[in-house]
């Protein structure tokens, strides 16, 4: 089975329930602070999750593309990648967990086959705050799953919100538990471990997860949002695994001719162990490099360009270790190929994307291959090399433990791996924190503040129009509750005196306390009252929109149409917002800077009068 069949098969199952498929989200989220990449479906939908009515309804199904940034360090295995394709299904306060039990179980056994002998699955076992997830327990039991299949597990394993368990949740934040489902490669032979040691050997496979949205944290611990939410996500690389019998995700067809180019660019074969995870890693990372630049990232020092620039040189090294040379490197350019051949028609336009997608590469080996070169020389230098030295190497100049492990033994030194993995977690530790601190800096958390700043970058955004012209879109955003950051494309430095006119309207909008609406409406009707959005991204035919008015205008004929609209600012927006602009205080822009080449960022506070 092709995962195109599951794909579909999937989208018609819970149509055919009532879900209507909304459009997949960019990789590269445009307006949502709270993380670098769109990494599972539910991350657009956390406004609708706390209640907000979804243009679509309370039934919805689609599959998403996402990267997870954080695993990059997992691949090298069967079953780890950083981008992958991921099934979800949501209930909006409609049905809860034996509609969704069901569904999900129907699907794995009728629509792709599987025996319901192979199913295992975990459900939450509570702790002080949360009960014992026993519903989850007896409707699989009444499902037909075994007693002996069922286990529980804490918040660790069986509690799902974007910051963690509970514990790390930050106020506000939204979580719940949640019910996995693995599947059991090696059915013949006999079960004598815990579940999650057979998760992690590769014997079971984890193919999807019900999240049973329901809780909101606050400052007193836990309480139940106004309505119960299901969360499905599966992912598909993992369900084609499964419909195929074969452990292995990277033997689906998702992977199979990238496998293929990076044998022929290698000359080695997959089959090989030694080989096999080191072409894992090539696979899944150019895979992803790929889908990042589609979406217009470039390899950089910083945010989605920093993740772009590690996939590409952590690439090239592996190859290296292949033997399959390193610069320049024709090699890649067949495999970034085959990326874009498996699919095209269905996620990307091959035609439209090859020669970019060639020129980034290609570009940044050429960059890698003068570091790789100082990396060398530095190496030479050094006499005795521990684990600290030779992190500095990989932080510094991408230069991989393995590799600087191999020259060091040629020259008769040893390196202390123990020593080496040490200084690699705390890096790791530090990297998770600035993590999790960008998560708990954006939206998630509807504070008073953090809405008030939203609200303003609705009506800083049509003043940078108004002022500098309608070329001015916003390219993204950041709000904490001490300033908002608004990322915005303009060709050049904007002057004292146009900042200063667009602050001066910003706060005479807020002055005049305009209403702020929310309105559903169709896509048609939202171009028709010239609502700024993205319109060459997929919509659903329903959109929420924000609008802000009414349309004041100091030079009605030297703006952009507005006036069709009857807003000031109408635009595209998931919330939250305040109901009126006085609310939100005077706004102060405190600089406005170049980040990168056409994009302009300003920061931006509230003061006091």
């Amino acid at each position: 089975m092709t995962s195109k069949d599951i794909r579909d098969k999937y989208i018609k199952f819970f149509t055919d329930k009532n879900h209507k498929q909304i459009p997949a989200s960019k990789l590269v989220p445009e307006n949502d602070p709270s993380t670098l990449f769109t990494s599972s479906g539910m991350q657009p939908l956390v406004p609708y999750l706390l209640g907000q009515q979804h243009p679509e309804g309370k039934r919805l199904v689609n599959s998403q593309p996402s990267f997870r940034a954080e695993d990059i360090e997992e691949v090298g295995d069967n079953r780890h990648t950083t981008f992958f394709e991921m099934l979800g299904n949501w209930s909006l306060g409609d049905y809860w967990k034996k509609e969704q039990l069901e569904y999900f179980l129907k699907f794995l056994t009728e629509e792709l086959g599987l025996e319901k002998e192979r199913l295992y699955v975990s459900v939450f076992e509570g702790n002080s705050d949360i009960p014992k997830d026993e519903e989850s327990q007896e409707i699989w039991k009444s499902l037909g799953i075994n007693e002996d299949h069922i286990y529980f597990y804490g918040a660790e394993e069986n509690w799902w919100s974007r910051s963690g368990p509970p514990e790390k949740m930050p106020e506000g934040e939204i979580g719940g538990p949640d019910s996995e489902v693995f599947y059991d490669f090696f059915p013949d032979d006999e079960f004598k471990e815990d579940l999650k040691v057979y998760s992690h050997n590769g014997r079971l496979l984890e193919i999807g997860n019900s999240v049973f949205m329901q809780y909101q944290k606050t400052k007193d611990g836990f309480k139940e949002l106004p309505q119960k939410n299901v969360d499905f996500g599966g992912g598909l690389e993992r369900l084609t695994a499964a419909a195929n019998k074969n452990p292995d995700i990277f033997k689906t067809d998702l992977y199979e001719n990238i496998i293929k180019e990076i044998e022929s660019a290698s000359d080695k074969s997959y089959e090989d162990e030694v080989n096999k995870a080191l072409m894992q890693v090539i696979a899944d990372h150019l895979k992803a490099a790929v889908f990042l630049i589609a979406d217009g990232v470039l390899p950089s020092n910083k945010l989605q360009g920093y993740v772009l620039r590690r996939l590409i040189r952590r690439s090239a090294v592996k190859m290296h270790q292949l033997g399959g040379g390193l610069t320049p490197l024709p090699g890649f350019g067949g495999i970034a190929e085959s990326v874009l051949t498996t699919y095209d028609g269905v996620l990307l336009d091959r035609h439209t994307l090859r020669d970019n997608v060639d020129k980034v590469i290609r570009e940044e080996l050429n960059r890698f291959g003068d570091s790789l070169d100082k990396a060398l020389k530095e190496i030479e230098k050094i006499q005795n090399i521990d684990g600290k030295k030779a992190f500095d190497l990989y932080q510094t100049f991408g230069f991989p433990y393995e590799v600087t492990e191999e020259l060091f033994r040629q020259k008769g030194q040893e390196i202390d791996r123990e020593s080496f993995k040490a200084e690699f977690e705390k890096h790791r530790n530090l990297s998770r924190t600035a993590s999790a601190g960008m998560f708990k800096g954006g939206l998630a958390d509807h504070s008073e503040t953090v809405t008030k700043y939203h609200t303003a970058t609705h009506l800083l955004h049509q003043a940078l129009r108004d002022v500098l012209g309608p070329e001015v879109f916003q390219k993204g955003s950041n709000i904490t509750t001490d300033r908002l950051r608004f990322d915005f494309s303009f060709q050049r430095k904007a002057t004292d005196g146009e900042i200063k006119k667009v602050e001066d309207l910003v706060n005479q909008r807020i002055k005049e306390d305009l209403k702020v609406d929310h309105m559903i409406i169709s896509l048609e009707e939202a171009k028709g009252m010239n609502a700024i959005g993205l319109f060459n991204e997929k919509y659903a035919d329903k959109v929420s929109i924000y609008g802000i008015g009414p349309n004041f205008t100091l030079d009605p004929d030297a703006l952009d149409q507005r006036n069709r609209s009857g807003y000031y600012s109408a635009e595209f927006c998931g919330g939250p917002h305040v109901e009126h602009t006085n609310v939100i205080g005077k706004i102060s822009i405190v600089k406005e800077e170049a980040i990168s080449a056409g994009i302009r960022r300003i920061r931006a506070e509230i003061v006091l009068n």
